[in-house]
């Protein structure tokens, strides 16, 4: 059962909410932009509707995985982690896709809002954070992730979830990859608008 499970997340991580959508539109936001089919690319490339929407969809599939999970295996609760996990894989490398998807981020959001609520906190103080001091958005999600590994630190976590933690943040820091390439040759997207603290700290010392 297990494993059906896992496979079961896996394809539904494979659904692409901004491929689906764009098909809806006639685009392919792989050709657009970054070329990542995830959320910051389509609303940098479609607007804030179309982006609203794949977040929308790409959460709802770490939900439905953990979910699923949960509903069959109920007395494992390392299955949903197993399960959220595949989903962010599927995600990444989407079977109906070609294998090219987006970064994960948001079906891990999914996942966690299920199997792992408490450390939802940190990790959108971090995203925030980070985001508000520097304006981007690879860097900022790659500490949201690593931010787990705090979360499982403070909650006295058992192996299982030390695991997950783990795993999930090496892997969203893989897929944010070249958003890090770009930040240190000088040439990774910012968005100066979200910098807010950083112009309030500036202007204050100023």
């Amino acid at each position: 059962m297990l494993w059906l499970l896992i496979a079961a997340a896996y394809l539904i991580g494979s659904v692409s909410g901004s491929l689906c959508l764009g098909k809806l539109r006639g685009v392919d936001i792989r050709n657009l932009g970054s070329g990542n089919a995830g959320g910051t690319n389509a609303l940098r490339t479609q607007g804030v509707a179309f982006a609203l929407g794949v977040v929308l969809i790409d959460v709802s599939k770490g939900l439905l995985a953990a979910w699923l999970a949960q509903h069959f295996l109920p007395a494992h609760y390392e299955a949903a982690f197993a399960c959220v996990f595949a989903a962010v894989i599927g995600h990444i490398w989407p079977l109906w896709h070609g294998f090219r998807g987006g970064k994960g981020a948001a079906t891990l959001v999914g996942g966690l809002i299920l199997v792992w609520p408490q450390a939802l906190l940190l990790l959108f103080a971090v995203w925030i954070l980070c985001l508000l001091l520097t304006g981007y958005v690879g860097l900022s999600t790659v500490l949201a992730a690593i931010s787990l590994l705090l979360s499982a630190a403070w909650s006295g976590a058992d192996a299982g979830m030390w695991c997950f933690a783990a795993a999930s943040a090496l892997l969203l820091t893989y897929s944010h990859r070249s958003n890090l390439q770009r930040l240190r040759a000088g040439t990774e997207n910012r968005f100066e608008k979200a910098r807010l603290l950083r112009r309030l700290l500036s202007g204050r010392r100023g």
